[in-house]
């Protein structure tokens, strides 16, 4: 909505008619959260191929460990997507907030999207880095397993 507050304390609003009309910066925020989400999508279903429940792709362990790796680091885009725009609008609002040319009632202050968005963002950030760290091995560091002595046999007379 686009309000205007008279001298007399009357407020008219007005619905934006078209998205094209809104600030350049809630159209950038808008499309980095879209793009976000749809790379947090993606992410999943790529993520989940790469798990080792899942029957696809089980008989190369190599190639289904690097499916999380790539969902992992999408996960991390789709977050960082997600974090730039929640910062952005939370920035904006703070500057806004500050302005003595803003009107008292037009001031905004933080709303629950907006720590949801960050809540979010740091979980897709922390999901994507724990994918990404089931890097494949090209050789195994085990130690060979030795079998346990066997007991020798008693004669009876360990009393």
């Amino acid at each position: 909505m686009s309000c205007v507050s008279q001298s007399t304390g009357q407020i008219q609003c007005k619905v934006f008619d078209s998205l094209l009309n809104l600030n350049s910066t809630l159209q950038a925020t808008r499309a980095l959260m879209v793009i976000g989400i749809l790379l947090g999508l993606i992410a999943i279903f790529v993520s989940t191929i790469g798990m080792k429940c899942m029957k696809c792709l089980e008989d190369d362990e190599v190639q289904k460990m690097w499916m999380a790796v790539i969902g992992g680091i999408i996960f991390i885009i789709s977050g960082l997507a997600t974090l730039v725009a929640t910062a952005w609008y939370g920035n904006r609002i703070v500057q806004e907030f500050y302005d003595p040319m803003t009107p008292v009632n037009a001031r905004y202050e933080f709303g629950q999207a907006l720590f949801t968005g960050w809540a979010a963002a740091s979980l897709c950030l922390l999901g994507g880095a724990l994918l990404s760290c089931s890097c494949p091995r090209k050789t195994t560091s085990y130690p060979t397993p030795r079998p346990y002595p066997k007991p020798t046999p008693s004669s009876g007379k360990d009393y």
